[in-house]
């Protein structure tokens, strides 16, 4: 099942197996590529009408933490750098680096980390977007660098207004 949010970033497709979220996709939509069918799309299925209540709340500043199911695919070691991700707080940023060194593992992982990073298969709920370069730069992210940048300025707590 899936359903389509449009939010400040551009139409995003939630999609939800098993009774959890198992992908946020940007637009361009492309097909699985795992080959499993989407499903039929269900605007009403609970967690995808769960899943598009706190996204929307997110994007309106309403929301700081997200409660949803989550069933990311990927390797252990995939799954370890996005566990680690869920523990980057709303408005923080980690480097890669920081990342591998919390994981055990010397700054040399940080390229690992990155791919890792870039494979997220649920971004913004899991917040690669909040992983940034050792310099403090923006560096890749699968949506593009500007929608890293406005989620980014989304979660700025520093704001005067």
């Amino acid at each position: 099942m899936w359903t389509v949010l449009e939010s400040p970033i551009g139409d995003l497709r939630i999609v939800e197996r098993g009774g959890a979220v198992s992908a946020i996709e940007f637009t361009p939509f492309r097909q699985p590529s795992d080959g499993r069918p989407l499903g039929a799309r269900d605007d009403a299925h609970p967690v995808l009408a769960e899943a598009t209540r706190q996204l929307a709340a997110y994007f309106a500043g309403d929301l700081t933490e997200f409660d949803l199911p989550l069933d990311p695919q990927g390797t252990e070691f995939q799954q370890k750098v996005w566990r680690e991700l869920q523990r980057i707080g709303y408005g923080e940023t980690r480097s890669y680096g920081e990342i591998a060194a919390r994981l055990g593992h010397t700054n040399a992982a940080s390229r690992a980390v990155g791919v890792a990073n870039g494979r997220n298969p649920i971004p913004i709920v899991i917040p690669c977007h909040r992983v940034i370069g050792a310099d403090g730069s923006l560096t890749g992210y699968a949506g593009g660098v500007d929608r890293k940048q406005t989620l980014l300025d989304i979660e700025r707590t520093d704001a005067l207004f």
